[in-house]
């Protein structure tokens, strides 16, 4: 989304080109910009000789030929997914088939479970792990370590990534380093994404990789911001409520009123998520059915 966490930077990335930004980690930029991706998508490399890659990145051969000059010489002992949208997955599969690695992930949502996801990201439908993780495993390769950190809410089967080593998480999208997430139902789901959160941040990490934006060095109160965020947007949604409003549609523009409006229809599925939260925390009501992106709701008495 677009509503900035005040103290983020702009950060120069050079697009195609391998980065060491830590002893063990290296970043390759796919050139897939926008409002969902800010500079573009951070592939990951983990290791020197027999390494991981995090997060592939979206079908664009230049950005896979950027990889395989990143990789040459080496040998990709795994493949990691933190979930399956459009501009993390697609390139899985056709990396693992230059590679011969085995890709790692949490089982692919079912397709009808993600119709109504209106985000610009997409989900890679055709995806399919080798190794399906549920959260908890460890992935041991030469000289690194990783735990895979169940993290749903912006994804149903969102999974970031420890390195233990280096007390870092690749947050993947579950935390950004430039905006908050979206979290779209049905696939996304804010009361989970709150959980999720909760487990990051209980785990003191040192560093957050995210695959959009900077890394994250601070990461307690970044986490708190988070949060506070998301609590701020619960604010503002019984104060529209309260004062008249009854729709998302009505909401949206009042709330969102700094917000390029190209990210207002996700911006909608956002509320929705907070709606559906709210609504199982008896907070709010639908005048009838469940909550939906064209429902009416009141406040609870």
């Amino acid at each position: 989304m677009a509503v900035q966490i005040p103290y983020v930077r702009w950060f120069e990335v050079a697009y195609g080109v391998a980065e060491q930004v830590s002893p063990l980690i290296r970043r390759v930029t796919a050139h897939n910009p926008g409002p969902f991706t800010y500079t573009g998508t951070g592939a990951y490399i983990v290791g020197k000789g027999e390494v991981a890659v995090i997060d592939p990145g979206p079908r664009l051969d230049a950005h896979l030929d950027a990889l395989m000059r990143a990789l040459d010489g080496e040998r990709v002992t795994h493949i990691l997914v933190t979930h399956t949208h459009l501009d993390h997955s697609p390139l899985a599969h056709p990396l693992a088939e230059r590679t011969g690695a085995r890709i790692w992930a949490a089982q692919p949502p079912a397709p009808s479970h993600t119709a109504e996801v209106a985000t610009e990201e997409g989900l890679d439908e055709m995806f399919r792990p080798d190794v399906i993780l549920e959260g908890g495993e460890r992935i041991e390769g030469k000289g690194w370590t990783f735990e895979a950190l169940a993290t749903p809410g912006h994804a149903s089967n969102h999974m970031a990534f420890a390195l233990l080593e280096e007390n870092a998480l690749f947050s993947g999208d579950h935390v950004m380093g430039w905006s908050t997430t979206v979290v779209s139902p049905p696939d996304g789901d804010m009361g989970a994404y709150y959980a999720s959160l909760d487990a990051v941040r209980a785990r003191g990490f040192s560093t957050l990789w995210p695959t959009h934006g900077p890394p994250v060095t601070d990461p307690e109160p970044f986490l708190d911001a988070y949060r506070e965020h998301r609590l701020d947007r619960e604010r503002q949604i019984l104060d529209r409520l309260a004062a008249g409003d009854r729709t998302i549609a009505e909401m949206v523009p009042t709330i969102y009123a700094a917000v390029d409006r190209r990210l207002w229809p996700a911006a909608s599925h956002s509320m929705l998520a907070h709606l559906i939260d709210m609504t199982r925390r008896g907070i709010v009501a639908t005048e009838a059915g469940p909550p939906a992106i064209d429902s009416r709701y009141l406040l609870r008495a």
